[in-house]
């Protein structure tokens, strides 16, 4: 029973009881109240949907009246024939007086049920009557209802009820919830463990914040401020939490800082989020404002209402993940969080939120690594005073998902017969067992070999089908690539590759040039040839006996189209014999070939003795000859003698350690003296032979003999050379040579050339080891052998320069050898070098350099040689220094951009400096060398110039890396004279001075800094620098005349130009005067621009390399103009010899000007062209210390020497025609006037003929004479660069016709009138003339001038007007 007390204003559905004033009696109303409630059980089955109709008790009608729709189901309810159940009747009793509350609980306490009472026909009893739910006005439309004792609201309404407003502060009032008016229920049911506030309490965690200054006693919860913020705070918590359905407690846990934080728990049934914000608004009224709590900052974390779902619960790298929270509440909006790190939409993140399904979706696509850890998501709902967050969390592990294949990389044999019977199988597998694998396997080569798929639990495998038909030859080595590929089923793909390089066995053919046999002494090559041509290497073995000797393959050629090795042997020895092993590798794969060569003995040349070497042998009388070799080395040869191409038998005889061969040689041809050649020739049994060096017998016929003894014969100061014989030797004789001449009857040696015994070992050992096949394993010990022999014989070779020549001759043998850059090997050579240029051994050098050998350069050649064959050891050159020579390198290194800087210092404290940019060095390969190499002492020994010194130390720099192109190199030179001037750049070229070398300055340019010299060069070898002596203040008196006498020459060859351009129509009225004033004018022109480029070559620098390049142009146009000077002489010359001889011929000017330009000019420009391209790459077209062609080297000089002296000769010869015509006398004597005119006319055509006729330079034949007089050259000189002096006066100012057309020049109306009486010429005015004489220069130097119409009355061919034309060159 609900009982509610209404206002008087109130309305209520139904039969509303008014209550008078007064009441009669309580009996009655309760009476009234049972009947209704018995009639209303009767009529209405439990479980229905009832709605308790209100009966009212009006106390002052005293009449009952039902509502109408309660009349309206009595009516329908009636017709219904139920059985008699039990029903429980909610029944709501309004009252508008409060006061009958209380008499009313009192009297359903105590009321009797036990009478039946009759309804509507109906037997009804009454079994208990309870007061379950009382209402109180509170406000308009509202009021405050309570449960009894015993009851409590449904668990359906729990969420909806809310406290009603506290009428008072005092907590131990009931709590009473808000319902809207009219109220019709539910009302409270007897309490349950399912009733609204029962059961076990939940914990709510919440906060809120004090406006306060947080103070330090709040950490300690004993302190008295700690204690009374507890207590008055929970006084205040549980005050307005009492009325959450189930409120239990609320307690304070703690606080924090960030003002004062209040964390704090209440234990409570299940609120709402209304109810617990209503809660805490009311929670300020209950706590002193002096706490300043802010009612907005109430909050609520729940850690156990959300639904956290990850999907797939395995997750690999590369997956796509979905995490799902879910709550069951609304919110406001949800927050995702990584490792505490807000997360936002992006490629790889995306977020759903559905407020209707109170859920958030968070999805990651292609997760990695970095994608694992803690996950939390947080949902927020939030009124003005309580927030509510739901929040759960997560740990993700993100897995590596790790494919391990069988093989990484694989070789395999394809033409392999097990590999093609069984095939080869390749396989994939993962860490873990995943039900949703999906495999598949790609094929990706030029080899395409495909197989079959197998899946087996957590591995893949695929069988290869291999067939040789598939893999070519020229395919092997190719690699192809199987990758296999494998899926989750979420997204996450791995794969894996394998490569398989498929192999084939290589089908190896081995041929030999000498079939199986070759002797000693002889080349042969062997050759291999694969069918496979994409090989990694070739290596070549000689098995002999129990021993296999590996072949140093840098005397191997290779190949790779077609594949080829060619070992080729340049001097077989025994140590060549054998079985030759021929092996192609590629990868592990080694495919193989042999041949077998059997080495048959030979005496090598140089181990032949032959006796004598030369001598003088006479008429008819027998002369000893032998060839000896070895007695050791003896086998079955057939010898025999060879003289003047006739063979003749031998007879053997041994002499000591020697066999030696003989033959009495006796020349029978005595009508004159002669050489006759003999030697001996050696065959051995398969054929091969070899020839001994040559004899020389001089035939000395009807001579008288001074000398003749066991040594030989020979007329007074004749020479005679033998062997050096040693008998304690072992092979019976030494290398070298001795020399004796026929003196006061007597043989006396003069000179010495035998090898000592230990040089001797020495240098037949280098040969050995030169030609033998383990060349480069054996160089080490003997270089500490010749290292130690040196020294020992340094006595020896400083008194003996054959044995210097010969030491030199074995460290250019052995430095073709590839070593290892072991410190001590390169320490053994470079101390060799350093013994072999000590003081000591000056004179020996001086001996050698007087006997013009190459000797100092070939050892300077051999220390490059020898550095440059340098291979480094564990990637690095050791810098190793002996007194006089040091050695330096690097080794290239990938990516390598450092600077090639090395310096040096000698015992003279001399210092260079090599510099080598990072740029350069990155053009080079990978593991290339450079060295480099200073030597203090070598350079004194190479051949020096005159007048120039070698001023530094010597720098030889070697660049393993074969390169065409330049490389610049930067050297910066300390000067040891400071006096010195004029500092050149220079390196050693070692093909000048026919291979004796020479210095050179190409490629280099030079800058002087203070006590250094820095020289910059583009290529790699030895440099150093040249300097001369200051000699500026001596200037020759030819240098004077060539200045002064150029000078003039210009000038006056420019005055002839313009003189000639002035006057040149009035002076070229005829075709021989035409062509006359045509070469004068080329003639000057040349020389004036040959004379002008020679001034040039005196400004030019040579040591800069831009001034080198100017010089060369220089000495091409000087070349060239010098010889246009000769050509157009020549043309005046023959055109003068055409007119005096041929006098009945004439030739049109067309003609005539077409052969004088094409020997003018086109003839010159061959032969200049000629010249530059056939020295100039070989560096020797121009001299060292001039700009002029090159005579020492190449000889260039002689296309200048030569054309030069042919054209003088050729005008000599026309001069002395030309004198010999104007002496031929005329009819009649002639009379002294007329000889006197004649001489006269011979002395001016001499004057005028020598300058332009080049005559002048018949004097260089005199200067070219070695130790020529000086007068000579003076006067070459002097006659020379004044040559264009003598141009302009007897070539132009001595002709009578320009000085009477000067004359008139200068006259205007001399001119006019002149110009009236020459009717008979009529001027047609060239195409390009202009009023101005110098706009015609150029016309006129190319014969382009006005024409000329002669007139009738002149003939066209006639004896006296040819000859006078001839003449009139010369007037």
């Amino acid at each position: 029973m609900a009982i509610n007390t209404l206002p008087s204003s109130s309305n209520s559905r139904g039969c509303t009881a008014k209550s008078p004033g007064k009441m009669s009696s309580p009996t009655n109303t309760g009476l009234h109240c049972l009947f209704l409630l018995v009639s209303a059980c009767c009529q209405t089955p439990q479980g229905s949907n009832f709605y308790p109709f209100p009966y009212v008790i009006d106390s002052i009608l005293e009449q009952e009246s039902f509502h109408p729709e309660m009349q309206r189901q009595k009516r329908n309810m009636l017709i219904l024939d139920l059985p008699l159940p039990e029903y429980t009747v909610d029944i709501e009793v309004s009252l508008k007086d409060s006061s009958y509350l209380d008499p009313i609980k009192d009297y359903f306490k105590n009321v009797s049920l036990t009478v039946p009472v009759n309804i509507s026909n109906a037997q009804t009893t009454v079994s208990n009557i309870s007061i379950t739910t009382v209402c109180l006005p509170s406000g308009e439309n509202n009021s405050c209802c309570f449960c009894e004792n015993g009851y409590a609201w449904p668990s359906t309404v729990c969420s909806d009820v809310m406290p009603c407003p506290s009428l008072s502060l005092e907590p131990a009032l009931p709590c009473g919830y808000t319902q809207k008016m009219p109220f019709y229920g539910p009302y409270c049911e007897p309490q349950t463990e399912d009733s609204c506030g029962m059961g076990e309490p939940i914990v709510m965690n919440m906060s809120v914040r004090l406006d306060t200054e947080f103070q330090d006693d709040l950490k300690d919860s004993s302190s008295v401020l700690y204690q009374k913020y507890k207590g008055d705070l929970e006084k205040a918590f549980n005050a307005s939490y009492r009325c959450l359905p189930g409120f239990v407690s609320a307690t304070v846990m703690g606080f924090s800082p960030g003002s004062v934080f209040v964390n704090y728990v209440v234990r409570t049934g299940a609120a709402s989020f209304t109810q617990v914000g209503d809660s805490n608004r009311a929670v300020p009224q209950f706590l002193d404002s002096s706490y300043q709590l802010n009612p907005s900052t109430f909050t609520r974390v729940i850690t156990n209402q959300t639904k956290f779902t990850v999907k797939p619960s395995n997750i690999f790298e590369g997956d796509t993940v979905t995490l799902t929270c879910e709550i069951n509440s609304t919110f406001a909006n949800a927050t995702w969080y990584h490792s505490d790190q807000p997360i936002s939409t992006s490629s790889r993140y995306s977020i759903e939120t559905v407020l209707a399904t109170r859920r958030s979706i968070l999805k990651i696509t292609n997760v990695t690594m970095k994608d694992s850890g803690s996950y939390r998501c947080i949902f927020i709902l939030s009124s003005p005073f309580h927030t509510e967050i739901h929040t759960a969390k997560e740990t993700v592990s993100v897995f590596p998902l790790h494919v391990t294949p069988n093989f990484e990389d694989i070789d395999v044999t394809c033409n392999s017969p097990e590999v093609q019977t069984k095939g080869f199988l390749l396989s994939c597998c993962i860490d873990r067992h995943l039900k949703s694998l999906k495999v598949s396997w790609k094929v990706n080569g030029t080899i395409n070999i495909t197989g079959e798929s197998i899946l087996s639990g957590n591995c893949t495998g695929y069988q290869l089908n291999i067939n040789e038909s598939l893999c070519p030859p020229e395919k092997s080595g190719a690699v192809t690539t199987y990758t296999c590929e494998l899926e989750t089923g979420h997204g996450a793909r791995r794969t894996r590759s394998i490569g398989v390089t498929y192999l084939r066995k290589a089908h190896i053919t081995i041929s030999s040039s000498t079939n199986s046999t070759v002797s000693e002494g002889y080349a042969f090559n062997v050759t291999c040839e694969s069918d496979v041509s994409n090989y990694d290497s070739i290596s070549w073995k000689i098995q002999s006996g129990d021993g296999t000797k590996t072949v140093d393959c840098d005397m191997c050629v290779k190949n790779k189209f077609p594949a080829t090795s060619v070992l080729t042997v340049k001097s077989a020895t025994q140590d060549w014999r054998g079985t030759y092993i021929c092996t192609f590798s590629q990868k592990n794969l080694e495919s193989s070939a042999n041949v077998t060569i059997e080495v048959i003995s030979l005496p090598l040349k140089q181990n032949i003795l032959i006796d004598p070497i030369t001598t003088s042998i006479q008429c008819e009388v027998p002369h000893a000859l032998e060839c000896c070799i070895s007695a050791k080395t003896v086998r079955d040869y057939r010898v025999t003698f060879v003289v003047q191409q006739n063979e003749f038998q031998v007879e053997k005889r041994k002499k000591d350690n020697l066999f030696c061969y003989m033959y009495n040689h006796t020349e029978k041809e005595c009508k004159k003296e002669k050489e006759v050649v003999a030697y001996c020739k050696f065959i051995n049994h398969i054929g091969q032979g070899v020839d001994s060096e040559h004899m020389r017998l001089h035939l000395i016929p009807g001579k008288k003999v001074s000398c003749s003894d066991r040594l030989g014969t020979g007329t007074e100061r004749a020479t005679l050379i033998k062997p050096c014989c040693d008998v304690k030797s072992p092979k019976g004789f030494t290398r070298g040579n001795t020399t004796y001449q026929c003196i006061n009857s007597s043989w006396r040696v003069v000179r010495n050339d035998c090898l000592s015994g230990p040089i001797n070992d020495l240098l037949s050992s280098a040969e050995s080891l030169v030609n033998s096949p383990e060349a480069k394993a054996q160089l080490p010990s003997y270089l500490a052998q010749l290292k130690e022999q040196t020294g020992k014989e340094l006595t020896t070779i400083s008194n003996s320069s054959a044995n210097l020549g010969a030491i030199v001759t074995i460290l250019d043998m052995i430095s073709s050898i590839p070593a290892e850059a072991e410190e001590l090997t390169i320490q053994n050579f470079l101390s060799t070098v350093d013994l072999v240029v000590n003081d000591s051994t000056t004179e020996a050098w001086k001996n050698l350099s007087k006997e013009n050998t190459r000797q100092s350069s070939l050892l300077l050649q051999s220390v490059e040689n020898f550095s440059l064959r340098l291979q480094p050891v564990n990637n690095t050159i050791p810098s190793v220094s002996a007194n006089t020579i040091q050695l330096q390198g690097a080794v290239v290194k990938e990516n390598n951009n450092t600077d090639y800087n090395k310096d040096f210092r000698s015992a003279e404290n001399l210092t260079v400096n090599v510099l080598i940019s990072g740029t350069e060095i990155q053009t080079l390969t990978q593991n290339s060398t450079i060295v480099s190499v200073m030597y203090s002492k070598l350079g004194c020994i190479l051949p020096q110039n005159r007048f120039e010194y070698m001023n530094g130390l010597l720098i030889t720099t070697t660049l393993s890396n074969n390169r065409s192109q330049k490389f610049d190199v930067n050297m910066t030179f300390a000067k040891k004279n400071l006096s010195l001037k004029m500092p050149k750049c220079v390196f050693w070229n070692f093909t000048l001075n026919n291979h004796r070398g020479d210095w050179d300055t190409s490629g280099c340019t030079t800058t002087e800094s203070g006590n250094y010299v820095i020289c910059s060069c583009n290529h790699l070898t030895s440099f150093s620098i040249l300097m001369s002596p200051d000699r500026s203040s001596e200037v020759s008196f030819e240098a004077y005349i060539s200045y002064v006498g150029l000078a003039i020459s210009i000038v006056s060859l420019v005055v002839c130009i313009i003189i000639e351009s002035l006057v040149w129509k009035y002076v070229t009225n005829n075709t021989t005067s035409y062509m006359r004033h045509v070469c004068i004018l080329n003639i000057a022109t040349s020389l004036l621009i040959a004379d002008v480029w020679f001034i040039v070559t005196a400004s030019i620098d040579q040591n800069q390399q831009r001034s080198r390049d100017i010089c060369i142009m220089a000495t091409f146009f000087i070349h060239f103009f010098y010889l246009c000077v000769f050509f157009w002489m020549l043309s005046l010359g023959l055109i003068l010899f055409y007119r005096l001889v041929f006098i009945l011929h004439n030739t049109s000017k067309t003609a005539q000007k077409a052969v004088a330009f094409c020997l003018g000019y086109v003839c010159p420009f061959v032969i200049a062209v000629t010249t530059i391209a056939v020295t100039l790459p070989k560096n020797n077209y121009t001299r060292k210390d001039v700009c002029w062609l090159n005579w020492k080297d190449s000889k260039a000089l002689l296309a200048f020497v030569i054309p030069a002296l042919i054209i003088v000769a050729t005008n000599l010869f026309i001069a002395a025609v030309v004198i010999i015509k104007i002496l031929r006398p005329t009819i009649g004597d002639r009379s002294s006037g007329q000889e006197r005119k004649s001489l006269f006319q011979i002395g001016k055509s001499v004057a005028i003929l020598t300058p332009l006729l080049g005559l002048t330079w018949g004097f260089g034949l005199a200067t070219i004479i070695k130790n020529s007089h000086r007068a000579f050259h003076i006067v070459f000189a002097l006659l020379n660069t004044f040559q264009g002096f003598f141009i302009l006066v007897f070539g132009t100012l001595w002709d009578k016709k320009i000085q009477e057309a000067l004359l008139k020049r200068n006259s205007s109306s001399k001119w006019s009138s002149q110009q009236s009486k020459s009717s008979s010429l009529i001027l047609v005015t060239p195409m390009l003339a202009m009023s101005y004489p110098f706009s015609r220069t150029f016309n006129n130097l190319c014969g382009k001038t006005g024409k000329y119409r002669v007139s009738s009355s002149e003939p066209s061919t006639s004896s006296t007007e040819n000859t006078s034309k001839a003449y009139s060159l010369l007037n």
